[in-house]
């Protein structure tokens, strides 16, 4: 039995969240590759950030489904970040081929945001859809 669940989520400016939570396992490969690539492939947002604050550990199938997000971001013009992670998983999704430019806020915890339940995006050269 999986203690990870997936939360999606789109902010007021049109940028699409994911937040996993708790462990991602192999069991929970297929619904995060689905997820992902039914946002990048068909909704096609501006921006897609993975929340990985709440994100214990991974295996090494979700590690690649991470790194490979962001490539299939860049094929359908879509920018990917992958913010709040552990310092010990941006080190991994960095070894895995995610570009370091796309890690933001390593280790850095969130603040309160009204628009999406606690998630705050710090970036100020975002712009809006």
């Amino acid at each position: 039995m999986s203690d990870a669940t997936v939360d999606v989520d789109t902010t007021t400016d049109g940028t699409l969240v994911i937040q996993p939570h708790g462990t991602l396992h192999a069991e929970n490969a297929v619904e995060l590759r689905q997820t992902l690539v039914r946002v990048l492939r068909r909704i096609r947002p501006l921006r897609l950030v993975l929340d990985l604050h709440d994100l214990h550990d991974l295996d090494g199938i979700n590690l690649g489904t991470l790194a490979t997000a962001c490539q299939l971001g860049d094929d359908h013009q879509v920018v990917v970040f992958l913010d709040h992670s552990s310092p010990s998983i941006a080190e991994r999704l960095a070894a895995a081929g995610v570009p370091r430019h796309r890690l933001r806020h390593i280790g850095v915890p969130l603040q309160g945001r009204p628009d999406l339940k606690g998630y705050e995006a710090r970036d100020s050269t975002l712009g809006t859809d």
